[in-house]
């Protein structure tokens, strides 16, 4: 069986990609799924015991309940939470996309479902010339954009929106996630972006996740159609070369 996955990217950095995907994968296990994350490149890490962590990919881990060793979910580990290309480059590595792209293979021989988190937005770069786009179109992935409900996000849900369609990648829905208390018109917002979204791209809004502290995080599934996603995952998995 071929692997529902699922490239999770964002509007931005700092809008609950990470929050999100963790909610996906808590979701797929409570349905009987083998879940799994990769995060390809992870940019930041902490020194524990002697071994670099990075605390999204550790969050990932705890959601998952298939556990992929560290060559496989976390390809390219960098020390420092910069852009990509620029941390890569003061490790003195090149982040190779046709590696991330076995590593997802190998990976997917122990799973149903991938989650596979980006870095960043859909056009963080990776190299002189490649950026998070690329990354998704090589691993052939239907994208699920995490849009953060903030002052701007309409204008950043829409230009990300026709980057990804504009590249050829298909948009499974979006995910709108509020990462800013209080933020005026929030629900004005989310029917401006899921309205042409909706008509534009066919891409569904799949959950509003409120402003959730500290254990309530738990109940970030409750507020996502988990079994909508799995379908459009279904349809553009096996309708896709």
């Amino acid at each position: 069986m071929k692997a529902l996955s699922l490239f999770v990217t964002g509007t931005d950095t700092g809008i609950g990609k990470t929050f999100v995907s963790c909610a996906l994968l808590r979701g797929f296990c409570a349905r009987n799924y083998r879940a799994a994350a990769l995060k390809p490149i992870a940019a930041g890490a902490k020194l524990r015991n002697g071994i670099w962590h990075n605390e999204d990919m550790d969050l990932l881990l705890d959601a998952s309940n298939i556990t992929l060793q560290p060559r496989l979910s976390t390809p390219y580990l960098l020390h420092e939470s910069v852009a990509p290309h620029i941390g890569a480059a003061r490790q003195g590595m090149r982040l190779d996309i046709a590696h991330i792209q076995t590593c997802y293979y190998d990976a997917a021989q122990f799973a149903d479902v991938i989650v596979v988190e980006g870095v960043g937005g859909v056009c963080v770069p990776l190299d002189e010339t490649r950026d998070t786009s690329d990354l998704a179109i090589m691993l052939k992935l239907p994208i699920l954009l995490v849009v953060g409900l903030r002052l701007g996000c309409i204008n950043h849900a829409l230009i990300s929106a026709e980057v990804i369609s504009t590249r050829g990648l298909m948009l499974a829905g979006w995910i709108a996630n509020a990462v800013e208390p209080d933020m005026p018109y929030a629900l004005e917002n989310v029917e401006t972006v899921q309205q042409r979204l909706d008509r534009q791209y066919n891409a569904p809004l799949l959950g509003i996740i409120p402003r959730l502290e500290g254990k309530r995080a738990f109940e970030t599934t409750s507020y996502l159609d988990i079994d909508t996603l799995l379908e459009r995952l279904r349809v553009l998995t096996y309708t896709s070369t």
